[in-house]
C-alpha cells in the first residue's frame, strides 16, 4: 500500500473531521490523572466539549508482566459514552517527577537495562537537574514490551476511543557525556519511528498522535541534525498524527521546532495540541499582556490548523475563561 493511499485511509477512519460532518477543531478536556473529574456536570453538559483526554501510565495498565489492568479504563470509557463524550488515552511512559512510569519487571530484569532512565535538564546556570523518568524508548527490548501494550489496548479499544496520544519526545540527554547506557540520538529517533509505526498499525480506526516537540541532540534553527524533521516525515508517510504538549504562540523554541512542522503536515494527517499548566500565564512580548484563551485558540486553529485541542484544567483559567469561551464559540461563529 502506498503512503498516499495509507494516509487517505487513515484520514477517513480517524482524522478527517470535516468528512465526518464535524467542525474543526474538536475540543477535549485534559484531566490528566484526575480521572474522577469526568463526572463533573460542567464537563458532561458542555455541548462544545467532545470528550476527555485521560492519562494512564504503563505501570498502571500492566502492573505485572503480561497482566493487564484495563478495568478502570473501561469504566471511564463507559461513563463517557453514556453521556455522548469520547475518550483520548494518553499512554504515559515518561514522567516529570520521581514517579517511575514503567512496571517493576522492567526495572529488575537485566534484559531491559533498567527499564527507565532518569531525565536530566539544564537549569538556568547550565547545570544538570533531575526532571523525571522516561522509559528506554531507544532500547529494542523495552520498546517491544511497550509496543505489546499498545497492541493489547488496540485489540479492545480501536475504534471505540477517539485516539491514543504518545507523550512528548523532549527528554533532555543533550550532553553525550550524560547519556544513559545504550542511548544515541539516532537510536532514539529510530525508536520513535518504530513506536509510531506499530501504534498506527495497531490502531487502524482510532487516531494516533505523537507529541513531537523537541529531539535531543539538536536545537533549531542553528543546530539542525534532521531528527525532528525525520519524525514528522515518518508521521506523514504512515498517517500518524502529530502535535505537542503546549500552545505557546510567542515562544521562540516552539516556533522554531514543532509548530511549523505541525502547520506543514500532509493533508489528511491529524494534529492535536494541549493547552497545559502555565500556557495561559504566558505574556505577549509585544504587548506585555497575558495571552488570552482567544489568542491561544486562534493560534491553534488558524496557524497550526489543529484537529484537536486538549484544554487543561489549571485554575482560575479553566472555570473562568476556558469553559465560558468554548460555550460561546457557536454564538460567535453565527
Amino acid at each position: 500500500m502506498t503512503s498516499f493511499v495509507l494516509v487517505a485511509l487513515v484520514a477517513q477512519l480517524c482524522g478527517s473531521l470535516d468528512e465526518r460532518g464535524e467542525s474543526r477543531p474538536r475540543h477535549y478536556v485534559f484531566f490528566s490523572h484526575e480521572h474522577h473529574r469526568i463526572a463533573e456536570s460542567s464537563f458532561l453538559t458542555h455541548e462544545q466539549i467532545a470528550g476527555a483526554q485521560l492519562k494512564y501510565t504503563w505501570r498502571e495498565l500492566e502492573p505485572e508482566r503480561d497482566r493487564y489492568a484495563l478495568q478502570p479504563l473501561r469504566h471511564h470509557l463507559a461513563l463517557l459514552q453514556r453521556h455522548g463524550k469520547r475518550l483520548f488515552v494518553q499512554l504515559q511512559d515518561v514522567t516529570f517527577s520521581d514517579r517511575i512510569p514503567v512496571p517493576d519487571y522492567l526495572l529488575t530484569d537485566t534484559v531491559f537495562g533498567g527499564g527507565a532512565a532518569r531525565k536530566l535538564e539544564e537549569d538556568g546556570a547550565g547545570r544538570p537537574r533531575f526532571s523525571g523518568w522516561v522509559a528506554r524508548r531507544w532500547d529494542p527490548a523495552v520498546r517491544a514490551r511497550f509496543i505489546k501494550l499498545i497492541e493489547v489496548l488496540a485489540t479492545e479499544l480501536d475504534g471505540r476511543i477517539e485516539g491514543l496520544v504518545i507523550p512528548e519526545t523532549a527528554i533532555g540527554f543533550n550532553d553525550p557525556e550524560r547519556h544513559p547506557p545504550g542511548f544515541s540520538f539516532e537510536g532514539y529517533v529510530e525508536g520513535l519511528r518504530e513506536i509510531m509505526t506499530a501504534a498506527r498499525r495497531a490502531f487502524s480506526r482510532s487516531c494516533v498522535i505523537l507529541y513531537a516537540n523537541f529531539i535531543p541532540g539538536e536545537w533549531l534553527p542553528g543546530s539542525d541534525k534532521g531528527y525532528l524533521r525525520a519524525v514528522y516525515a515518518h508521521a506523514d508517510s504512515i498517517g500518524a498524527g502529530v502535535g505537542g504538549p503546549d500552545v505557546l504562540p510567542h515562544r521562540k523554541g516552539q516556533l522554531n521546532h514543532s509548530y511549523p512542522l505541525i502547520a506543514r503536515r500532509r493533508k489528511g494527517v491529524v494534529a492535536g495540541v494541549a493547552v497545559q499548566d502555565g500556557n495561559l500565564g504566558e505574556k505577549n512580548p509585544a504587548t506585555g499582556a497575558r495571552v488570552t484563551v482567544d489568542e491561544v485558540y486562534r493560534f491553534a486553529t488558524d496557524y497550526l490548523e489543529t484537529d484537536y485541542i486538549f484544554w487543561g484544567t489549571e485554575e482560575p483559567y479553566y472555570s473562568r475563561e476556558i469553559l465560558p469561551y468554548l460555550r460561546n464559540l457557536r454564538t460567535r461563529a453565527r
